[in-house]
C-alpha cells in the first residue's frame, strides 16, 4: 500500500494518506502538489482540529537501492 505525504497550509507534516485520498483532495481543489519526489501534497486551508501522531523514520541503505520506512510503530 503506497502512501502520499501531506502537509497542512503551514507546511507542518500530517499523517500520510492513501493515493486515492490524495487524488480526491487534488481533484476537489483542496490541495496542490508541493513536491514531486517524494510525492507530497499541501493543503490549501489550515486544519486546527487535527491531532498529530508520532511517526518513526528509518533508512535502509543497500548495495543497489536505499529504502525508506515511515510508520507508527516505535520499533522501526
Amino acid at each position: 500500500m503506497t502512501k502520499v505525504f501531506i502537509l497542512d497550509a503551514n507546511q507542518q507534516p500530517l499523517y500520510p494518506v492513501r493515493i486515492s485520498r490524495a487524488r480526491l483532495l487534488l481533484s476537489q481543489g483542496k490541495a496542490t502538489v508541493f513536491q514531486r519526489y517524494p510525492f507530497t501534497i499541501i493543503l490549501k486551508e489550515s486544519l486546527s482540529h487535527l491531532t498529530l501522531e508520532q511517526l518513526g523514520f528509518k533508512i535502509h541503505p543497500g548495495v543497489k537501492t536505499t529504502n525508506t520506512i515511515v510508520g507508527k510503530d516505535k520499533k522501526i
